[in-house]
């Protein structure tokens, strides 16, 4: 997880699972599905760690905002008890949309490579050589099935080069990640390890199919 802030601001995985953003974990061990007053905030960290043979890159490239279906379009954790449910945990939030948190995590990824020149979000107006559109298709806990609690992360991947919108390399990566311990602090490590093997796979495969397509353009 990441404490607020930028990548410079992160805690420790130790201290992950004990702080969430300034507040306590008392009472995070209940998994009352029930709305409640206020949410304790949870955030999840960048990728900082990846294979020494990534090419180094002279091409930019803008991170759009990850598309989601309505049930994970939100702040609230989600979590499913059977194939075809699906509930959020009370008194427990990200600290964003988690598409828009994702899509900071992406950038802050890409940014820790340091192997391309220019990288963010379309907001910002940065004019690209390539898109990266992202599609959220998991992102919950899961408490069915015969491996216990775990964290599925499942997100798909457009690689689209500019300006004519051609798409060069589609994929979807996917982590499923056991929630090794009770209580919020738990489950939301799990998701850290689970985005986290999500996030790398994208970054790598981003830039090396983007310098093999440059390559050749």
């Amino acid at each position: 997880m990441r404490h607020g802030g930028g990548s410079r601001n992160r805690i420790t995985r130790r201290g992950l699972v004990t702080a969430a953003l300034g507040l306590g974990l008392a009472g995070c061990a209940k998994f009352s599905l029930l709305p409640r007053g206020v949410s304790n905030l949870y955030t999840l960290t960048p990728k900082s760690t990846f294979s020494e043979a990534l090419p180094t890159v002279r091409w930019q490239l803008v991170i759009e905002e990850p598309l989601a279906g309505g049930g994970l379009d939100t702040a609230r954790i989600a979590t499913s008890p059977d194939p075809t449910s699906l509930n959020y945990f009370a008194d427990s939030r990200w600290t964003e949309r988690a598409p828009k948190m994702i899509q900071t995590l992406l950038v802050e990824s890409f940014e820790n490579t340091g192997r391309i020149v220019a990288v963010g979000r379309q907001a910002i107006g940065l004019r690209s050589d390539y898109n990266l559109k992202t599609e959220m298709r998991e992102f919950q806990a899961e408490s069915f099935g015969d491996r216990g609690r775990v964290v599925r992360v499942r997100i798909n991947a457009k690689l689209v080069r500019q300006p004519k919108q051609f798409i060069i390399a589609s994929r979807s990566f996917e982590a499923v990640q056991p929630v090794a311990g009770v209580g919020m602090a738990a489950v939301v490590v799990a998701f850290d390890n689970a985005l986290g093997a999500v996030l790398k796979g994208i970054v790598q495969w981003t830039l090396r199919h983007g310098e093999a397509d440059n390559r050749r353009s």
